[in-house]
């Protein structure tokens, strides 16, 4: 049935064409944003697990910035906490990071006096030929942030999921 509608799309691709740009228009007539199948974003979140609840406030700006993402995270059951040496969990985490597009780095004060937080950031601006970019969110209603995030991040973004969006398509392309 596939090829089917592959061969009809390839004999009249004018009129498919037509048709894709009139939904295009009714959808934004609507006020409706056609969202791109082929782009997903892939994302490593920097945490602590100490502060759980900051790593689900940046989840829900995500979730609702609409876009298509994939979480590269180091979830809190993963075994990646049960390596044996810091060098171990170091090159777990690299593998955890090698496929994303960004990293995303909550800019909380208590950044600048992790280890692992610190060993995030020099593996995404040089553990890899391709620098991932890395996109600093100021925590809500935060006095003090983080000056080591905020000093090697690509952008830094407030807690707004239009703002964390802008940051990830301007980073990443649309």
């Amino acid at each position: 049935m596939l090829k089917d509608l592959e061969c009809k799309i390839r004999e009249k691709p004018v009129i498919c064409q037509k048709l894709i740009y009139i939904v295009t228009l009714l959808l934004d007539k609507l006020g409706l944003e056609v969202m791109s199948l082929s782009k997903v974003y892939n994302v490593f979140l920097s945490h602590s697990w100490t502060y759980p609840e900051a790593y689900d406030g940046v989840i829900k700006l995500l979730n609702n910035t609409g876009l298509p993402y994939k979480n590269y995270s180091v979830p809190k059951d993963d075994p990646v906490h049960n390596a044996k040496n810091d060098k171990e969990l170091y090159q777990a985490i690299k593998n955890q990071i090698s496929p994303c597009s960004v990293v995303i780095i909550l800019a909380g004060v208590y950044s600048s006096y992790s280890k692992w937080i610190n060993k995030e950031i020099e593996i995404s601006k040089s553990g890899f030929n391709t620098i991932k970019p890395i996109i600093a969110v100021e925590p809500w209603g935060a006095d003090k942030t983080s000056k080591v995030v905020k000093d090697n991040a690509d952008e830094i973004v407030k807690w707004q999921s239009s703002s964390l969006k802008s940051a990830i398509q301007g980073l990443c392309g649309k």
